[in-house]
């Protein structure tokens, strides 16, 4: 048996749209089907404004340029997070620092990020880790206290609530990911969402290029002009077509993603009840939207060894983050205060095959696996 650790699901209809996209004679940006998905995402998440984004990292560079990160600015995240994270911020001249991760939990630990706060923070970004989101109202009440922003990265995070709220409509702005390990993916591709008025017209500069094109295309200006900093940030019409697609979909593929994570759940409950390895936590403020099933082992040797087995039967797990107060790049940069959670997340976090064509018996397959590895342990 072959279990790969992700395979792109393809609805039916993404050939047909992008068919669709190249007659309209309009590929580039900003076209019918990005108007669709723009229009999609505002009402079924209330978010105030949309824009498709080539990627969740350039969302989050435009987020940095909104907010005009400068040099000496302090910006307060994770350790235990993708890289682009942090890079949108180190772009602008930001130095990072980096709060642990709960222990039960690799979100961020918001109670110590009070004490990470000085008068040169401007921003704080909580990531949603495997779309389980962070304990916002706390980080609300210091944004409020301490006048920063609240950038929230949901690249994981689509479809999935704190307290009743969609994630990403918290924040000043969120990012999201439709790359193609995402529950909703377009091979490639992001989103910006804005939930704060101030910064509406501005992103639209940006993402074009610092120009306000499309002001003149909506006849709001008689000639446009380079106005302002930007980028090339809108993606091919193409990719919005294919993304449509998924988002039509949105309601089944998570149904089928929840079946197969409570499968998961159900199967190593035993073995996390004996205190041979952690399931993942949801907190009664969060909801679950099945972007990934995870396990904790006890140590990295045990993860190791756990690899190595489901390698040897042909299931393809893989680890995940690397804390980045450690990485080559940023640690001689990082204060030096230990995060002893993000590094044990680093060390025993295992990531599991989840995908939506992933069969029940391929699920017990995998579980049967892991539970003999942890059999005598």
């Amino acid at each position: 048996m072959n279990i790969p650790f992700n395979k792109p699901y393809l609805t039916g209809k993404e050939g047909h749209y992008i068919y669709q996209a190249v007659l309209s004679g309009k590929i580039s940006g900003d076209g019918v089907f990005t108007k669709k998905c723009h229009a999609f995402f505002e009402k079924t998440f209330g978010f105030k404004k949309t824009l498709l984004t080539t990627s969740c990292t350039d969302a989050l560079e435009m987020a940095a340029l909104l907010i005009n990160i400068e040099p000496g600015d302090e910006v307060i995240l994770p350790s235990y997070t993708f890289v682009s994270t942090a890079n949108a911020f180190v772009l602008r001249g930001a130095r990072l620092v980096f709060v642990d991760s709960g222990r039960d939990n690799p979100n961020m630990d918001v109670s110590k990020v009070e004490a990470c706060i000085t008068p040169k923070t401007k921003a704080i970004v909580p990531v949603h880790y495997a779309g389980i989101a962070v304990d916002m109202d706390p980080l609300l009440e210091l944004a409020s206290k301490h006048n920063l922003f609240i950038i929230e990265d949901a690249a994981q995070a689509i479809d999935s609530y704190y307290k009743g709220r969609p994630l990403g409509s918290i924040g000043n702005m969120a990012a999201f990911s439709f790359h193609e390990t995402k529950n909703i993916m377009a091979g490639e591709g992001g989103m910006l969402a804005i939930n704060d008025d101030r910064f509406t017209h501005r992103a639209e500069i940006i993402r074009e290029k610092g120009t306000n094109r499309s002001a003149f295309f909506r006849g709001e200006v008689d000639k446009y002009g380079w106005v302002d900093l930007g980028s090339s940030f809108l993606p091919s019409d193409i990719i919005a077509a294919f993304l449509y697609a998924q988002l039509e979909n949105l309601k089944d593929i998570q149904e089928r993603r929840r079946i197969l994570w409570d499968r998961y759940y159900k199967a190593l409950s035993p073995l996390a009840s004996q205190g041979k390895l952690t399931l993942p936590y949801i907190p009664t403020f969060a909801t679950n939207n099945a972007h990934m099933f995870y396990l904790v082992c006890r140590s990295l040797d045990e993860r190791n060894g756990l690899i190595a087995l489901l390698k040897e039967k042909g299931i393809y797990a893989v680890f995940h983050y690397i804390s980045l107060h450690t990485s080559p790049y940023y640690k001689d940069k990082h204060d030096g205060r230990e995060l002893p959670n993000a590094d044990h997340f680093t060390d025993c976090l295992l990531r599991l095959p989840l995908f939506y064509e992933l069969a029940e018996e391929q699920v017990d397959f995998i579980t049967d696996t892991i539970h003999a590895y942890y059999a005598g342990k």
